[in-house]
């Protein structure tokens, strides 16, 4: 009977889903609607980004271009994911999204598709940066648009920005990384 339960509770825990190490265990969608496995990333110094086109924080793509060709040859990336749930400001669809990035700012580095970073549709991704860096205050929600999570090599979130931080501001803390 022991050996009988032991094996219905090796089965049972073997079917549960594991938690997530790293953002290597995500997959998520390119702005063209592709898969594409967050372990691409492995090795790199990450910065996962929200968005949007239509906020006064919108000239941040500026600064996160700059930053991206600045230590993208060291082994740094951004990666952005628009969000549309701060008062609407990224309402488009992504051929828009992305079409406003490089026509208005060049952008180059790699864009995913819309996200949901709060609430019930929070994506599984962002329910794992908040619960590794909850941020101030008594929620981990995600505060507006253009908050950044700086990833180490390792894949692990290590610090959180609010998204008032402007890019450059963040440099220190990437030359650390590197």
């Amino acid at each position: 009977m022991r050996k009988f339960l032991f094996l219905i509770t090796v089965t049972l825990v073997s079917l549960l889903p594991l938690s997530a190490q790293s953002i290597y265990d995500f997959t998520m969608n390119d702005i063209d609607g592709n898969p594409v496995s967050l372990s691409k990333y492995k090795g790199k110094v990450v910065m996962i980004v929200n968005v949007a086109s239509k906020c006064g924080l919108t000239k941040q793509y500026e600064g996160l271009e700059a930053l991206y060709k600045k230590y993208k040859d060291k082994g740094f990336v951004v990666l952005g994911f628009p969000c549309n749930q701060f008062m609407g400001q990224e309402p488009g669809t992504e051929a828009e999204i992305m079409e406003f990035c490089t026509v208005n700012y060049g952008v180059t580095f790699p864009m995913f598709s819309k996200i949901e970073v709060n609430g019930d549709g929070t994506h599984p991704l962002y329910k794992y940066l908040r619960k590794t860096l909850p941020g101030g205050g008594s929620k981990s929600d995600i505060e507006w648009n253009f908050a950044k999570f700086l990833i180490g090599r390792d894949g692990k979130p290590v610090e959180r920005f609010n998204p008032r931080t402007k890019p450059e501001e963040t440099a220190a803390s990437i030359e650390k990384l590197l």
